[in-house]
């Protein structure tokens, strides 16, 4: 089985001045010894965007891709399709955040999904569990 970090989990384990370093810290620790990580191309995309930004080394950004996510997974129509499902029903939900949870959703090998976003483990009928990174 394998779990998705999202992007606040990566900015938070990569930035050890966010709010969600020492929680994000200790969540990839754990998983990473148990499972494969994966993330999605969006996630990627918004970690890359942020230290081209300068609020991480891109580096670093690159090498924590390259060395701790075994896949990233694709948007495709598929994935689009559930993602606007998940929007529609989940007050707050932005669309980032509902095509990372909508390409962890039809991966039938992700188990859980590490968030630091209050409404992702609001989302019902979702396939894999959401942790909530405090």
């Amino acid at each position: 089985m394998a779990v998705v970090l999202d992007s606040d989990a990566i900015i938070g384990f990569l930035d050890r001045g966010d709010a969600l370093h020492g929680a994000a810290t200790t969540a990839v620790g754990e998983c990473v010894r148990e499972q494969p990580l994966f993330a999605s191309v969006v996630t990627y995309a918004e970690v890359l965007t942020g230290a081209r930004l300068g609020h991480q080394e891109e580096a670093r950004v690159k090498g924590f891709f390259g060395h701790l996510i075994t896949e990233l997974l694709p948007v495709d129509a598929s994935v689009a399709d559930r993602a606007a499902e998940l929007r529609a029903a989940t007050k707050g939900l932005r669309m980032p955040d509902a095509l990372i949870l909508a390409s962890a959703d039809l991966q039938p090998q992700v188990e859980l999904v590490v968030s630091g976003d209050a409404v992702a483990p609001k989302v019902a009928g979702l396939a894999c569990d959401v942790r909530l990174l405090r």
